[in-house]
This record gives structure tokens, C-alpha cells and sequence, in this order.
């Protein structure tokens, strides 16, 4: 999704927020069980800003119905490179209602989840929900 892609390149907040469907599902690939809904999706994708150093896209797949995206990138934490992807699906109005995160090697998922951890009680602030109420 390319207005997805150009919101994070700009590391515009507010614009990758207003993407999200209301019922948004953002699965974590460090997280156990997926969160659910805009605002926890928003702040957590706000701590993944926080965390990843050197974000670049490098490839962005459509399916031939425009609702299913895959956005490879790489990135550094915490001083590990890693390799993923974003995989995204669009409802009826074109909001992302299903985000799903998959990422390589594992010492670099490991890094991720050691990063995303500390920033867990920022994320619930933001997000409005107390801690230990998502995954």
C-alpha cells in the first residue's frame, strides 16, 4: 500500500494512524497474541519508529485485487540487522483492518523484543489501556 509505504518513509504518525480501520489487528512478531484496534496499533507502531534505526523499504508486492499488500524492509536494532516484512490487508474503505509483522534473523527479532519491551508502558499510555492488557 503505497500511501502506507510513503507515511512511514516520512515517519508521519498521524497519516500511518489515519490508515488504520477502527478494528484494526496488528500482529506483533514478538508479541504473543495479536492487539487489537486503532489505538494500541498506532502506539505500538509509533514505538517501532522509536526503535528501528535506518528503516528502508526495499520492495513492495500487490496482489491484483489491490487489497493485499507485502512490504519487505530492513532496519537496524540494537545494533542487529534485521530483515522483514509488513503484510497488510485494506477493507471496503481502503483502511489497513488486519497488519501483520514478520522479521529475520532471530538474535535480530530477539534485539526487537528487548527493544519493544522497554518502550511497553509508553505504548499502553498512549494507547490508554493499562499494562499488561494486550499481549
Amino acid at each position: 500500500m503505497h500511501a502506507f509505504r510513503t507515511a512511514v518513509e516520512n515517519r508521519d504518525a498521524a497519516a500511518i494512524e489515519a490508515l488504520l480501520a477502527e478494528d484494526v489487528v496488528f500482529t506483533s512478531p514478538v508479541a504473543f497474541a495479536p492487539y487489537t484496534g486503532k489505538a494500541i496499533t498506532a502506539a505500538v507502531l509509533r514505538a517501532a519508529m522509536r526503535v528501528f534505526e535506518d528503516f528502508t523499504y526495499v520492495r513492495e508486492i500487490t496482489d491484483t485485487g489491490g487489497r493485499d499488500h507485502a512490504l519487505v524492509f530492513t532496519a537496524t536494532v540494537g545494533g542487529r540487522r534485521i530483515q522483514g516484512c509488513d503484510f497488510l490487508h485494506v477493507d471496503d474503505d481502503g483502511r489497513i483492518d488486519d497488519f501483520t509483522v514478520m522479521v529475520r534473523p532471530l538474535s535480530a527479532a530477539t534485539a526487537l523484543a528487548e527493544a519493544m519491551g522497554a518502550q511497553f508502558e509508553r505504548i499502553a499510555r498512549e494507547a490508554g489501556e493499562a499494562p499488561g492488557s494486550g499481549a
